[in-house]
């Protein structure tokens, strides 16, 4: 049995970036990750790499950034004003807000500027522009019904 499009699968995974720094994994999230193949639910190169392999089988897939989180937009810089941020926290360099979007999803944003009336946010991916590295395994297939 061979994952393919529409299975639900249950994965045990560790994501490194080149070097060997680990960004991620099963372990860390404590549960190995399930989905559904196509659901979006994960990143396009991971789930091509996926396609294809068998329950209890291991790889390395090694993901671009064009099928991973993509690459970096510098229209994704945006400046807002500083007082649309709530009181209670002083804006920082490097701190990583939630931001609402008119559909209703939060994305996260990092503060990469601040003054008296602005604040600079990036809402890039944190692994926007990133090659990624995932030791994946293939815990359970669950065939669609």
């Amino acid at each position: 049995m061979t994952v393919e499009h529409g299975d639900t699968l249950t994965v045990s995974y560790t994501g490194k970036f080149a070097d060997g720094e680990v960004f991620d994994s099963s372990e860390k999230q404590g549960k190995p990750l399930e989905f559904e193949i196509g659901s979006g639910k994960i990143i396009p190169g991971l789930e091509k790499a996926l396609i294809g392999m068998k329950e209890g089988e291991k790889k390395e897939a090694v993901i671009n950034p064009e099928d991973g989180y993509g690459k970096r937009d510098e229209e994704l810089i945006k400046k807002v004003p500083r007082d649309g941020l709530p009181k209670d926290q002083e804006p920082r360099v490097d701190m990583m807000l939630m931001v609402g979007l008119s559909t209703g999803q939060q994305i996260p944003a990092k503060i990469v500027a601040v003054d008296e009336k602005e604040i600079t946010l990036d809402l890039n991916h944190p692994l926007a522009d990133k090659e990624l590295h995932f030791d994946v395994t293939i815990d359970k297939i669950s065939k669609k019904k």
